[in-house]
């Protein structure tokens, strides 16, 4: 792994203005039987958060975040960004990978859970872009998941706790935490690590936090009613925990990496509908983004997957302004 000469960032893709949302659509639902409406109601809610997405410009902040780490590491090495569903597509990275003389890329997934349509599409993504640019095209060797990596725990940890900070100091104590993930098929679950990933993940950043009120829910569901999902829903969670007595709870979207439509509609429109119906206090913790602890964790994941020494923690100065971004 000593040619490793490149990162690549591996990333979902979203729309960036409106223009974009139904396009993006489009590619994201291309041969499967979406009923019209179902895509208008989805583009609906990219108008409810502004008509685009964050995600590519927190993709971008994450790549950059993560050339200047690694160079500060004395490991400068050019990081790039491809996306399965919208520009700079897989093939277009790999095209300017391969113009600019990169041989072997690091790839890393930007999903914390492994399952078939978080992880391994990306990965036959990118062989299938490869296969069309031909000779030439760069090689790309994976880093393993990483939900269980100590500094993506303490990433999250700290997010939390910068959401806990937002309830008022008497009632912090007894707020509840939902860790959240994005729903699959029960038949696409099984076999795989996804729902023992999310919730080990889960267990570790609540006992990081001392935390014994706590437990895991899935969100964004969608498909046939009739196919059984994993559950259960953060909304069915909400009403568990209001019948229960609960008074708050705060929400972390731990099967994230960046805020993006399902965390900003489906999360801080419905779910937060859904809990102030249900006299719930709710607060959400962001997802990583570019906090300086996540970047650290991608510096150390694309570090060890090229053979490199361990890149160690990011300072206490760095992690103090990643609690502002």
């Amino acid at each position: 792994m000593s040619l490793v000469d490149a990162v690549l960032l591996v990333a979902f893709g979203g729309p960036e203005k409106p223009e974009d949302v139904r396009p993006f659509l489009e590619i994201v639902t291309a041969g499967r039987r979406i009923p019209p409406e179902r895509l208008e109601a989805v583009a609906h809610h990219y108008e409810e958060i502004g008509g685009r997405s964050p995600l590519n410009e927190l993709t971008r902040r994450q790549a950059e975040a993560l050339r200047l780490r690694l160079a500060r590491l004395g490991r400068p090495l050019p990081v790039f960004v491809g996306m399965r569903n919208w520009r700079p597509f897989l093939s277009e990275t790999l095209a300017e990978m391969r113009d600019r003389g990169c041989r072997r890329a690091v790839g890393v997934i930007l999903s914390s859970l492994q399952v078939e349509a978080s992880w391994e599409r990306y990965v036959q993504d990118v062989a299938a872009a490869r296969a069309r640019l031909g000779p030439g095209a760069p090689e790309v060797d994976f880093a393993p998941p990483w939900a269980g990596h100590p500094l993506f725990v303490r990433c999250m940890r700290e997010r939390v706790e910068e959401a806990l900070a937002r309830l008022p100091a008497g009632r912090r104590g007894a707020a509840h935490l939902v860790f959240t993930a994005h729903s699959v098929p029960l038949a696409m679950a099984a076999g795989s690590p996804y729902a023992a990933g999310f919730e080990a993940a889960a267990r570790a950043i609540a006992t990081g936090l001392g935390r014994e009120r706590w437990s895991i829910a899935y969100q964004s569901r969608s498909g046939s009613p009739r196919e059984p999902w994993l559950e259960p829903d953060i909304a069915d969670e909400l009403r568990r925990l209001a019948r229960a007595g609960t008074r708050d709870v705060v929400v972390a979207p731990i099967g994230f990496v960046s805020d993006h439509v399902e965390v900003l509609y489906d999360l801080d429109v419905e779910a937060r509908a859904a809990a102030e119906a249900l006299g719930l206090g709710f607060v959400r913790a962001r997802a990583a983004n570019d906090h300086p602890t996540f970047v650290a964790m991608l510096a150390d994941v694309v570090g060890a997957a090229a053979g490199l020494p361990a890149a160690g923690e990011p300072a206490a100065g760095e992690r103090r302004r990643g609690a502002d971004r």
